[in-house]
């Protein structure tokens, strides 16, 4: 039995979200007994010590160490939560960094602004244009500096699409103010900080149209900050993905003057 589906959190779509659910279900088994122990706690309390059964009260306190004990207790089981279930998944997650780097990532930069979010592909030959915030035309812009010969192919798109089965990396930054990139499906987020990129990864591994979100108190609209991602299969990313960097080059090639006679 799962506590963390009962309680209603979406089925898991990455290859990792298993052990983050792992994890999670195994905080919910211990808040789980925890509340129960202090339930059985607070109704021994009210018997044992009432007042019809205590007309005198005792100024003695507490004679016993058994309280202490159940506290010790506890911040050993919090320390093998944290050391023998957070610490090694966020070890495996970080010594991937190198290897995902290497089995040709789907990459994107996600710019979170007020209220929104961009997303800038690198095109066919994989590598991202220059960015110059002093370009920006709108607060929506990825001030891509096209003067760059690696962003004559970028292209840009209001939805997210990665491919099914193939690392994902996501470069996250902001415009304006401290967002946070949240995938519930996929097990991951990240904030979003003005001037910094942090990379979050994570391998799709069904197809899948959903929702991405804003994790952080960004502003009044803050609750409409919602945006849309597809996870589509390999091919058809590929395809998409070609068509739309053509497209780019194409809008930018030199147009051909005109002679007159």
């Amino acid at each position: 039995m799962s506590p963390s589906k009962f309680l209603g959190i979406p089925e898991n779509y990455s290859a990792h979200g298993g052990r983050v659910d792992h994890l999670i279900d195994v905080v919910h088994w211990f808040m789980i007994a925890l509340g129960i122990g202090w339930f059985i706690f607070l109704i021994y309390c009210l018997i044992r010590f009432r007042a019809s059964a205590n007309p005198k009260a005792s100024y003695h306190g507490v004679r016993n160490h058994i309280s202490s004990h159940l506290e010790i207790a506890v911040v050993i089981i919090e320390a093998v939560l944290l050391l023998g279930f957070a610490f090694p998944l966020w070890k495996e997650r970080t010594d991937t960094w190198e290897q995902v780097q290497k089995l040709d990532p789907v990459r994107v930069r996600v710019i979170g602004w007020q209220f929104g979010w961009t997303y800038h592909y690198p095109g066919e030959d994989g590598k991202f244009g220059r960015i110059e915030p002093l370009i920006r035309t709108s607060n929506s812009d990825a001030a891509i500096d096209f003067n760059d010969p690696n962003a004559q192919d970028d292209f840009t798109s209001p939805i997210l699409k990665v491919a099914k089965g193939r690392p994902a990396i996501l470069n996250i930054t902001a415009n304006d103010v401290i967002h946070n990139y949240a995938i519930v499906p996929m097990r991951i987020q990240q904030d979003a900080i003005p001037g910094k990129e942090f990379p979050m990864w994570f391998t799709p591994n069904k197809t899948l149209e959903t929702s991405v979100v804003c994790g952080q108190l960004c502003g009044e609209g803050h609750g409409n900050m919602v945006g849309q991602m597809e996870v589509i299969t390999d091919e058809a990313f590929r395809a998409w993905a070609s068509t739309e960097s053509a497209n780019a080059l194409k809008s930018r090639a030199p147009k051909e003057a005109t002679v007159s006679r």
